[in-house]
């Protein structure tokens, strides 16, 4: 099976904004055969009470709340209009939220039951003066997280920290058990003047969770396309060891844009064979 479990649509305030039509065309030329469409859950309505920063960094991390009916509607549309053609699997990509886990667990009993996919991923951690993203960019990563935990390998820690909370967490039924790019924490490291090689001792923790709970991973190729990461979301010898625990890896393309759609798929082919 070809599938691209991770994808966005024109739902993504920080997207191209293109119809998810054309990316899900796009993938029926590129030879999938299932495609899960996986736009960022809304957040909560208070979220930004709590979060600091640069505000582009919070305000468009996600799809609106207004947009729900559409986007939910227009994906079952699709779904039907291309059944011949492509399997479409509808779902969101979840953000486990410490903070908010009755507000996540209250939205996906609501709407779990309208869903075949789902990836749950950590996007924000607390950092300075609030909830931080950590993937907005290298200068804000730097004052609002690395600088907040005391260094690159402590803040890499509190990111997968959160990950293994993620897992712990009881988000309900229709909580999502494929986790979305695990080292996103790598995403900035090539602009650090310091070691930035993910925490091997914590890494093993996280991948013997994941295998324990039946979880699956995202293979997210997106990470060799920014400039300062340049591997996968994980990298590969962390691919290898979830191999050797027999943990499921679903390739996620992670496009924002048309032209992400099957980027990078042979890499995944070629480490999965």
């Amino acid at each position: 099976m070809k599938w691209d479990g991770h994808t966005h649509t024109e739902f993504c305030p920080h997207g191209s904004r293109e119809e998810v039509e054309r990316f899900i065309i796009r993938a029926i030329e590129l030879g999938f055969d299932t495609y899960s469409v996986t736009e960022h859950m809304p957040l909560p309505a208070h979220f930004n009470q709590q979060a600091a920063g640069e505000r582009e960094a919070y305000e468009t991390a996600s799809m609106a709340m207004s947009d729900l009916p559409y986007y939910l509607k227009e994906m079952a549309r699709l779904r039907a209009k291309y059944r011949s053609d492509l399997k479409i699997k509808i779902g969101f990509e979840v953000d486990y939220l410490a903070q908010f886990e009755a507000f996540t667990r209250d939205f996906l009993n609501e709407y779990g039951p309208e869903l075949d996919d789902g990836i749950l991923s950590v996007h924000f951690l607390e950092g300075q003066d609030g909830i931080r993203s950590i993937d907005f960019s290298a200068a804000d990563y730097k004052t609002a997280i690395v600088d907040f935990y005391g260094g690159f390998r402590e803040a890499q820690i509190a990111y997968l920290e959160q990950i293994k909370a993620s897992i712990l967490a009881d988000l309900g039924a229709f909580k999502p058990k494929r986790l979305g790019h695990i080292s996103l924490c790598q995403k900035f490291r090539h602009a650090f003047n310091t070691e930035t090689a993910l925490p091997d001792d914590v890494m093993t923790d996280v991948l013997e969770l994941v295998q324990r709970s039946g979880y699956a991973l995202d293979y997210n190729t997106a990470g060799l396309f920014k400039v300062d990461c340049r591997a996968t979301y994980p990298p590969e010898m962390y691919v290898k060891q979830a191999k050797h625990l027999g943990i499921p890896l679903v390739y996620g393309s992670d496009s924002h844009a048309v032209r992400d759609v099957g980027r990078a798929y042979s890499v995944f082919s070629e480490n999965l064979s």
